[in-house]
């Protein structure tokens, strides 16, 4: 059988590998996975131009198979990496760090937490944090509550919950412990390829197998920054339409707002992680607080304080049902709201988790597994619950108070709709704007740098021409995305992002069981797991001779009490002498 460790690797400090096994120098491109992945996301983008039609169709047609036949993987494999995330950080492997034993963190623990929540969704909360809400109260999911009735609030909030917290941050841990441990701890490639050398074999996770794995990497990474792009643009172009800065949304408009965003996060990408991604995170994060803190105190405050324990006991009662969803026993109203809500975010999460993951590895290091599954997981998830408690409170509200801030039914549009029945309109809506555009180049450009990672055989620093056009390719993507969709520009984003991210569920399925095999060998484990083995033996031993009066002691091999010592250790664990 192969083995992944080199000979001599972390002999110098037992349990971990030696730095010198983390790649460094100039980035070598790997044209393989560059090329192919690049020819054929030109193409798509070639094709939408050409013949919107017939791709918006083709995409469509698909999208309808795939509901039907593998929607049901969505559904277990998102579980499925809660109870495995959790799973490692409560276990004995949750004491494994990210690096070697001693290592430091690299970034404060707020600019920590700030980095990756910025990275993980926070232009998801802007956009969907009071329309997601109050759209389940105006129309519950099937079978659940009346419409805009008393338990139609528990279902709304219980919905949400079950959207944004547990399950979409263990879909990035598993992805992250992966690369993390594997690059910091094992010394392998900053590849998605590499962290399957438990599984595969050195030598298959490097050969074509390997290349394919990161292949699919790139493409859900492609089309799941493309998807914030087109949310961001959506949100940014209704805003400016609240706003009276243009008279009507076009597509022209959106196009235009693209570009303007993809040419922000390309320029924050190449400058750096330090200088760009934690400076944007951080002034990202006080905007946000400050934000949420005003929507709080001029909106139902008692109300929104209300929710916050009610959120997360119906959340904990409902999980079980809420998990199980499925055509099978909601029929055709039930497939079209997974289709809608619960699959399209299961499958952007999966599409986002190559670069949210890699990131999160590459700001982790020096964290223990159970350290880092906290702060990814529960962090996360305690500020999406206040979130979504401060402006879907507010948005249910008014509501119910007859101010009808759902509108249409529009989700670019219920944010601003719920601003507007608050005090400084027009200031809100702009901080609206700037934190939808700072999230989306705080979280695109790390996409970037991580598409330029996997293209460039997992060089942490790769070239800025390759940050640069996987940056502009991301933006053509997402206009592509808003096209197919006219009227219903969600609607393209959320088709094109489900079949981008299926392959890519297969990988992080299998990429459990690669990540299971190799915390299991990991020298710390296998240290206490023999020490568990000689200190057994050892008592043993000592009843078995001494009727149970023995005391244990440490010394040279080859002497006996008050000899001189002699050379080696003793391989005898049973080794004791009575007590006095």
């Amino acid at each position: 059988m192969e083995s992944d460790r080199e000979p001599g690797v972390g002999d110098e400090y037992p349990g971990t590998e030696p730095a010198s096994l983390v790649q460094r120098g100039r980035a070598r491109t790997d044209w393989i996975v560059y090329g192919v992945t690049a020819v054929i996301s030109v193409a798509f983008v070639i094709w939408g131009g050409a013949s919107t039609g017939s791709l918006s169709s083709a995409a469509q047609a698909t999208l309808d198979w795939l509901l039907k036949n593998v929607g049901w993987l969505f559904v277990l494999a998102a579980t499925g990496f809660v109870v495995f995330s959790l799973w490692l950080a409560v276990s004995r492997y949750g004491r494994i760090p990210l690096g070697r034993e001693g290592d430091e963190p690299e970034f404060r623990t707020v600019s920590w937490i700030a980095m990756m929540f910025s990275a993980g969704m926070g232009i998801g909360l802007m956009f969907f944090g009071a329309a997601e809400p109050l759209t389940h109260y105006v129309l519950p999911p099937p079978g659940t509550a009346a419409p805009r009735s008393e338990p139609a609030i528990e279902t709304a909030m219980a919905t949400t919950m079950f959207h944004w917290t547990l399950h979409p941050w263990s879909i990035y841990a598993v992805l992250g412990l992966a690369i993390g441990y594997g690059h910091y701890r094992r010394g392998r490639d900053q590849l998605i390829s590499s962290a399957f050398a438990p599984l595969l074999g050195k030598r298959r996770s490097t050969g074509p197998l390997g290349r394919l794995i990161d292949i699919l990497a790139l493409f859900a990474t492609l089309f799941g920054s493309a998807a914030s792009l087109g949310l961001g643009a959506l949100q940014i172009q209704t805003g400016m339409q609240e706003a009276g800065w243009i008279g009507s949304l076009s597509t022209t408009v959106l196009v235009l707002t693209i570009v303007v965003l993809t040419i922000c996060f390309v320029v924050s990408a190449v400058s750096g992680i330090a200088r760009g991604i934690q400076w944007l995170s951080n002034i990202n994060m006080v905007l946000a607080a400050v934000l949420a803190a005003f929507v709080f105190v001029v909106g139902p405050t008692v109300f929104i304080l209300e929710l916050l324990p009610t959120s997360i006991g119906v959340y904990i009662q409902n999980f079980g049902g809420m998990a199980s969803r499925s055509g099978a026993t909601g029929g055709r109203a039930m497939e079209k709201f997974l289709a809608s809500w619960t699959i399209f975010y299961w499958a952007w999460w999966i599409s986002w988790a190559p670069f949210v993951g890699m990131f999160l590895a590459r700001i982790s290091r020096g964290r223990t597994i159970r350290q880092f599954v906290a702060g990814v997981i529960i962090v996360p998830s305690t500020v999406s619950l206040v979130w979504f408690a401060i402006f879907g409170g507010t948005a249910i509200g008014q509501q119910r108070a007859g101010r009808n801030p759902y509108g249409n039914g529009s989700e670019e549009q219920i944010t601003f709709n719920v601003l507007s029945h608050l005090p400084w309109e027009s200031v809100s809506e702009v901080v609206v704007m700037a934190l939808v555009a700072i999230f989306f180049v705080s979280g695109a450009d790390a996409a970037s740098i991580v598409m330029g990672t996997l293209s460039q055989r997992g060089s942490t620093s790769p070239a800025r021409w390759m940050v640069i056009f996987w940056g502009a390719l991301t933006g053509g993507v997402a206009a592509v995305m808003l096209v197919i969709g006219g009227d219903k520009a969600l609607n393209g984003i959320q088709n094109i992002t489900f079949i981008g991210a299926l392959p890519f569920t297969i990988v992080l399925i299998l990429l459990c069981f690669s990540l299971a095999k190799d915390v299991r060998d990991d020298p710390m484990v296998r240290r206490q797991s023999k020490g568990a083995e000689v200190l057994e033996d050892a008592v043993v031993a000592g009843v078995q001779r001494h009727r149970g009066e023995f005391e244990l002691q440490i010394r040279p091999s080859g002497t006996q009490p008050g000899a001189e010592p002699g050379t080696g250790f003793t391989d005898d664990p049973g080794r004791s002498r009575p007590t006095d």
